[in-house]
Formats: C-alpha cells, structure tokens, sequence
C-alpha cells in the first residue's frame, strides 16, 4: 500500500514540474496586440524592450508593463526602435540539455510503459505480494500473542476437547512424550456439521499452547496455473518449519483434498498436483519437527483414502452439535457479552433449540441483542431471547398480513386442537409457546419444547404425535362441520402419514408385518430431497403395508377426536385466549388445562394487541 502511494506521487510531481516548464511564460504582465506596441513605438511611449525570439517584454515610460507577441518575422523593427531611442535588450534563448530533450520527448512513452508494467504486477498478485510471490503461500499467521482463544471460549464439545488436549500439552512439552517413545498424529482432521465450532477448537489449540497458527483455506491452494497450488504447498510447509513448534489449519479441506479418479470435480489437474503435494509434505514430517496439521471439513466421505491413512490424518475428531447441557454451556459463552437482566435462563433456552449449531446460538444470542437496542433497553431480557429464538426458529413475525376475523378463529382452534391433545396423550413434549401470529408460510404455529434431548422414540411418543398431529384439523372438524375443513392441515397430514408408513416399514411397529425391513432411505437425491426406496415386495404385501398404516392412522385419530369432545370446554376457552392475547405462554396453558382464569403474558399490553 506504502509503495503504491509513493509511486503515484512520484508520478504526479514529475508531471506537474513538466507542466509547470511548458507553461513557464510570465502571465504576470498583461497582454496586448502587436499592432498596438507598435502605435505606441511611434507615439514614444516606449522605454524599453526585451526581446526573447518572438516574445517582447516591453516597459513604458510611465513604467507599466506588458508583453506582445511578433506575429511574423519584422526585418524593420530594430531601426524603428533605435529611431525612437527605444533601449533594446536581447538574450540569448535557453535550450534545454540532450539529456532532458530526450526524457522530455519519450516521457509520455515512458510514462505508458510505467502503467502498464504497474497493472500487469497488480494482475500476476492475485492477493498475493507481487510477480515473484505468485506461487507463495497465502497462509495468514497469527503469533502467540495475537491469539486470545482458549479452551474457556470453547464449550459444548467436551469430548472433543479431550481428544486434542493432549495436542497442547505435546507441544508445551515434546520430551515428555519422545522419552517413552511416542509420535504425537501429524494430522488431526475435524469432521462436523456447520458451524460446531472447528475452527474455534483449531484456535483455541494453538492460544492453549501459546505456539504460532497459520490458517488457510482449501481453496486457497488452486488456480488455473497448473503447479500454483503446489508451489503454496511447499512455501507454507516450508515456513511453517522455520516457526516450529506451531500449528497449520487448513479450513474446508475437501475442496482440494477429494479423492482422485472418481470423476469429482472434473479430474482437475491441478487440484490433483496440489493433493500430491499435500501428501509428499506430510510423508516428510519429521516426527520432531513440532508442526501438526489441523484440518476440518463436513464432507469426510469425498476426501481421498491417502489422506487419511495412518501418518498423515490419522486421527479423526468429531465435533457434532451440541447436546441439550452443551447448548446451555454455549449460551453461557455468549451471554457472556451482552448484560442480562435476572430472568434469563439459559437452560430453557437450550431446551428450546434443539439441533442448534453453536454458531446458530450466537446467532440468537445477537438476535436478541439487536431486538433489546430497537427498543432502547438497558439489558436483554428473556423476552427478547425468546422473541430472537422464535424469528430464527419459525421465521419473522407477519403482522401486516390482514386475516378476516373467520380466519383468526378458524386458526385459533386449530392450534388450540394441536395444544389440548399434546398435553392429554402420553409421553408427548409439553407444549411451550402457541400463537395465531403468521409467521413465515404458516397462520399459527405450536411449539412444543422437549424435556431432553431425544436419542430414540418409542412407540407410544410415535403414536402421540400422530394424534397430535391431526389435533388441529379435528378441531375445525368438529366447531364448523366436515365441509369447512380448511387446507392448513396439509403439512401436519404428510408429517403424521411420513411417520406412520416408517413405524410399519422401517421401525417393525405392525403386528401383522412384524419386525422386517421393507423400505430403507438409500440417500438418493432427486430434487434436492432425499428419496425412500421400497424393497422388493409383493403387491399383496404392499396392499397390506397400507393396510396396516391407516389402521394406524385412524387409531390415533379416532383417539384424537374422543379427547377433543371431552375437553370441548378447554377448545373454546384457548380460542378465546389466542384471539385475545395472540400468543399464549405454557403457564397460561397450564391454566387453561386446569379451567383457571388465564393469567396475562409477561409484558403483555392491550393497547398493543391487534383488535
């Protein structure tokens, strides 16, 4: 950047001087026609003049001065002036050097010559430092100081931090390991969903350890030059050895560590010179050296078997999302920078996201934030964390979409439906927030928050969500009649319909069937959505497959419609909820259930309810 700025100054002074010469001619005097100087040589009114070729600085006797310009030559000009005792001074014309005639005359080729060499450095850079540095490394590095990550900022991978602590302590501590004769892995390669925290765990290594980390990407290593990203590979080994011991992090490896003859990625030579490069560099690690290689990917099923070969990354460490305690140690992290007022509960919140990535937690954690500052509040709430939780969850809130009042009831019993038999059916997540507020695709959404984290569902959890399921349509059934059942129940049929067909084809949940396999999910994509594949089978076995699923089927909403009946009572009352409040909360549920007065929602104001 510096040396950019002085090459254009350099630039702009050499002009303006050569400007500056070409219009060297003194403007201080003011100008006047020939035909006048001469008028006045007659009238003698002329002292004197300076005669520079064809340019005459010329003083009156009243001692102004002007200057005027020869338009031809004028072999009687002399005589008049000595006639008129004009004194008469000539000098002889200043020609410029050989040297500065030469530069004067090529300067605009030279000058176009400059530019061009210029931008045809700027374009070989490409990022990089120059012409010569077109094949150097592009890894960025951070010395020990630089780095402020540690275990502490790191949380929700307990076992993952186990498995790279010894990491830190093998580079504090080299001998301790050598003496017994161990070789600490060269290369330890981070598998994980997006977002789990890879490249914090990478950073974190090298701030416990206090050692240098250089960091790149997979991408960074391929160009269109065949033999570039070889050449990077080599400089970043190469410097990496100079800063031993410290640590290379090697962000989406999968872009130019994929396996080779496999038709992925187009058999693109260069990525398979930079992969072989790859490869030769790590078999020359001296297992003293102290550089260990961190890689981190979500795609271990392209990369290509060398790679991952004992002696090279021999060591997977698996970061997967977080579980139900690891979320809340995540949120801790967090909340961390923003003030919190004394209601907020971080484990409700982590019970309330489950498959939230750590990045997704930092992602409401500032959502909620940002809805704290727009209202000019001092510190965020669990008002806002929910609100935050609830926009990245089910999408943003619709207020401007106008509903007839038909419509609003209309949804208001469906969710009240899928709340009233959520909370009778056994096993089932107890329902959390309900509100007839559109959001994203849907006019009313239910939440329901699990106690835990599900690892495996039984049977009768499966059948209480059929039940569920079909608890809103049942609900409109049963207030307005069977030909005003709306099409909202769509997405709930399919989910309940998905379900049942896998607990008799999948799960072996069909007493008639038994415990057999008849489909299985291949992992075929087709339209961006994985596809199911049915076994071989008999017609009459897949008459009895569907046999057995609307059995299911209508079991569970037979069940569904008996509570409803029951309950009718507690329907129209959490109608009547949802029209007032919009959005109830579980203790509000729980007064309905228990036909209490529903009590208001926190922060709730009835001047702010749409009426």
């Amino acid at each position: 950047m510096v040396k950019n700025l002085i090459f254009w100054l350099f630039i702009t002074v050499i002009l303006m001087s050569i400007f500056q010469n070409f219009s060297s001619t003194d403007v201080s005097n003011s100008k006047i026609d020939y035909s006048t100087f001469l008028s006045e040589v007659n009238e003698d009114q002329v002292r004197s003049v300076h005669i520079h070729g064809r340019v005459l600085h010329v003083t009156r006797k009243d001692s102004n001065k002007y200057v005027t310009y020869i338009p031809i030559h004028d072999p009687k000009l002399l005589d008049n002036l000595l006639t008129k005792n004009v004194k008469v001074i000539g000098e002889i014309p200043e020609e410029p050097s050989l040297i500065a005639s030469v530069f004067i005359s090529w300067f605009p080729m030279l000058l176009l010559i400059g530019v061009w060499i210029f931008f045809m450095r700027q374009m070989q850079m490409g990022g990089g430092k120059g012409a010569m540095s077109f094949g150097k490394s592009k890894a960025r590095m951070l010395s020990e100081d630089q780095i402020k990550t540690t275990f502490k900022d790191v949380a929700g991978c307990d076992e993952a931090k186990e498995e790279v602590s010894e990491l830190v302590e093998y580079l504090k501590e080299p001998s301790r390991f050598q003496k017994l004769g161990g070789k600490i892995p060269k290369g330890i390669l981070m598998v994980g969903p997006p977002g789990t925290g890879k490249t914090l765990l990478a950073k974190a290594i090298a701030g416990e350890a206090k050692v240098p980390f250089f960091t790149i990407s997979g991408s960074d290593f391929v160009e269109m030059f065949v033999g570039v990203g070889a050449s990077r590979v080599r400089d970043m080994f190469e410097h990496s050895r100079k800063s031993a011991p410290c640590i290379i992090f090697i962000d989406e490896i999968d872009a130019v560590g994929r396996q080779r003859g496999t038709g992925l990625g187009g058999g693109h030579d260069e990525r398979e010179q930079t992969l072989n490069q790859m490869l030769v560099e790590m078999d020359g690690f001296d297992g003293n050296e102290g550089v260990i290689l961190i890689a981190a990917t979500n795609r271990p099923d392209v990369l290509d078997p060398a790679l991952l070969r004992p002696g090279r990354f021999d060591r997977q460490v698996i970061v997967a999302l977080p579980d139900i305690r690891g979320r809340e140690q995540i949120l801790k992290v967090h909340m961390r920078k923003v003030p919190l007022s004394k209601d907020v509960d971080a484990m409700i919140i982590a019970r309330g996201t489950p498959g939230f990535s750590g990045a997704d937690l930092a992602n409401l954690i500032n959502e909620a934030a940002l809805f704290a500052a727009r209202l000019n509040h001092r510190v965020v709430s669990m008002i806002e964390l929910e609100k935050a939780k609830d926009k990245i969850m089910m999408g943003s809130e619709r207020r401007s979409m106008v509903m007839s009042d038909f419509q609003k009831e209309s949804t208001a019993y469906h969710e009240a439906g899928h709340v009233i038999i959520g909370r009778l059916v056994p096993e089932h997540d107890p329902a959390h927030k309900v509100t007839i507020i559109p959001r994203g695709r849907a006019l009313g959404i239910t939440f329901f928050l699990p106690e835990s984290d599900t690892l495996s569902i039984s049977r009768q959890k499966l059948e209480s969500q059929i039940s569920t399921l079909y608890g809103g349509r049942l609900a409109e059934e049963i207030i307005y009649g069977t030909q005003k059942v709306s099409t909202g129940a769509f997405n709930d049929i399919k989910v309940a319909t998905s379900l049942a067909r896998n607990m008799v084809t999948q799960w072996g949940f069909s007493e008639k069937l038994g415990p057999l396999l008849y489909s299985e999910e291949e992992g075929e994509i087709f339209l961006g959505r994985s596809v199911s594949k049915s076994k071989n089978m008999s017609d009459e076995t897949a008459r009895i497959i569907d046999e057995e699923v609307k059995l299911l089927i209508e079991a569970n909403y037979n069940r569904a419609r008996n509570i409803l009946n029951e309950n009718i009572d507690i329907l129209h009352s959490m109608k009547n909820a949802l029209i007032k409040y919009e959005t109830i909360d579980s203790f509000q549920i729980d007064d309905l259930m228990a036909r209490k007065k529903v009590r208001d929602p926190q922060g709730w104001n009835e001047t702010n309810v749409n009426k």
